[in-house]
């Protein structure tokens, strides 16, 4: 499942000379209350004492770490000392302080070795040079991590024909689901095989507002968020700006402000209505963590996925069903990436552990489950696992391949096998392969993304009326240099597809 969780919109902060002077004076890194210390006496992880293994600082976002936090993370550096040499101190971001978190850490030059990115900001950090450019390395370094993954999502991730991250084969293409909590639709009758677009949501949530009471919200909502998957019909060319894109089906290809669309302005101004009638929580824009058990919510996912969120969020069963795809478009291959930082000392480790993660199924559980005995308990080898606790913080999709990970116990046995189907199955965007280069129009897409930023949270939560929003989003793009955003992209899709 890619990253469609509840995160903060990036704040861009820097400039290519603001990167470099921060990086020359750069010390250790930043302690916060949600992150781990495996280093002793807090130096910096980058710097191997007495030569042991090098500890590679790992950037990446979830939860609030549990008390076995540490434990969990001292056994894997066990395990991957005795392998490859190497441990890793992972550091957590949380879900609402994502993209400001990381944005800093980029900006200022904090140190890291690898760090989970997606297509959001991905383009934008290898422009002002904050990720290695693995191209060779990646092949020379981690042989097997590089036959591992498909020459069509390698390429997905490439950026001026250059590679500078390491992609997370899974559901690399996008299913879209909506997943109901089966105990609504079994009180309210809800027939979920009739429900195809957002107006068919309309009936069941009213049934379920009605009948649960004044303080219950069938579709609660976080600020980074929104409404998962609202965009998915259009191509967003890697921009991460969803007010500009292109139509997936489009054989023309052509580049439009996607919020000016008629059924996207309905899809709107339904979700608005939603907003007051109480279907969404007042608190939508400004929530920044979801609540345990959700009656209803919309996820990127694939056949199983159910199992962990029944676990995760308390629920005895989920219903889930596609609504959307399965398709692949260059951002959802860049859904999930961990990039190397162009200043770390072990650009080589880093690479030799991603392959680990990668092709060794053992690490790959401890990374996705905890700590064995305490967060999950091996049920047929490392193949399927079972989980005792709802607390490990780290979200599996950004991690690794699914293809080396256990199924959890519930789920079909062959699940990353009907992965591997749905992504054999996807149809392409028209504009597949296709990344905007924004080395030029750096200003332009910072300028739009600030007024994206300003408006989104309570647009995409139904907070905000769109028919008096939008046009002020519009007018700001405009100002913000929108026209020649959509004027280059469409000059260099012409040249792409010549």
């Amino acid at each position: 499942m890619d990253l469609k969780k509840t995160m903060k919109n990036l704040l861009v902060l820097s400039t290519a000379a603001l990167l470099t002077t921060s990086l020359a004076g750069c010390g250790s890194s930043t302690n916060n209350s949600n992150t781990s210390n495996n280093t002793p006496n807090n130096q910096n992880a980058n710097t191997p004492a007495g030569g042991e293994a090098p500890t590679l600082v790992w950037w990446t976002i979830g939860g609030q770490t549990p008390s076995n936090f540490d434990k969990a993370i001292a056994a894997m550096n066990d395990y991957t000392a005795e392998k490859i040499g190497v441990k890793v101190d992972i550091k957590v971001a949380s879900w609402g302080d994502w993209d400001t978190k990381i944005n800093t850490i980029v900006n200022t030059g904090e140190p890291f070795d690898i760090m989970f990115t997606n297509n959001s900001k991905y383009n934008q950090q290898v422009n002002i040079g904050a990720f290695a450019d693995i191209t060779d390395m990646v092949q020379s370094e981690s042989p097997d991590l590089y036959k591992l993954i498909p020459q069509k999502v390698w390429d997905g991730t490439k950026v001026g024909g250059k590679i500078y991250s390491v992609p997370t084969y899974k559901d690399s293409s996008l299913t879209q689901y909506w997943v109901f909590d089966d105990k609504y639709v079994q009180k309210y009758k809800i027939d979920t095989a009739n429900i195809k677009t957002m107006q068919d949501l309309d009936k069941p949530f009213h049934d379920i507002k009605a009948g649960e009471g004044k303080s219950f919200y069938p579709l609660p909502l976080t600020q980074g968020d929104g409404f998962n998957g609202f965009f998915n019909n259009y191509d967003d060319m890697t921009l991460g700006l969803p007010p500009i894109g292109v139509k997936v089906d489009d054989a023309s290809r052509k580049v439009v402000s996607v919020l000016e669309n008629p059924e996207v302005m309905n899809n709107l101004k339904l979700l608005h209505k939603w907003y007051q009638d109480g279907i969404i929580n007042p608190d939508a824009p400004t929530k920044t963590e979801a609540d345990k058990g959700r009656p209803f919510f919309a996820a990127q996912a694939f056949p199983g996925a159910e199992a962990s969120w029944q676990i995760n969020e308390g629920v005895a069963k989920y219903d889930m069903f596609p609504i959307f795809g399965p398709i692949y478009t260059t951002s959802t291959i860049q859904g999930s990436l961990n990039a190397i930082s162009a200043n770390s000392k072990y650009k080589k480790e880093a690479l030799k552990y991603l392959q680990l993660v990668n092709t060794d199924p053992k690490l790959r559980n401890m990374l996705a489950f905890g700590e064995l005995g305490v967060d999950y308990k091996n049920v047929d080898g490392e193949k399927v696992i079972e989980r005792i606790s709802d607390t490990w913080p780290l979200a599996a999709y950004t991690q690794g391949t699914f293809f080396d990970m256990a199924v959890t116990k519930g789920a079909p046995v062959d699940q990353w096998e009907q992965v591997r189907k749905l992504n054999d199955q996807a149809i392409s965007s028209t504009s597949l392969g296709f990344a905007l280069d924004i080395s030029k129009l750096s200003t332009e897409v910072s300028n739009a993304k600030a007024v994206w930023d300003k408006y989104r949270y309570e647009l995409m939560t139904g907070a905000s009326d769109p028919e008096k929003t939008v046009p002020k989003i519009i007018s700001e793009l405009k100002s913000a240099g929108m026209d020649t955003i959509m004027t280059a992209a469409q000059e260099q899709i012409g040249a792409y597809f010549k």
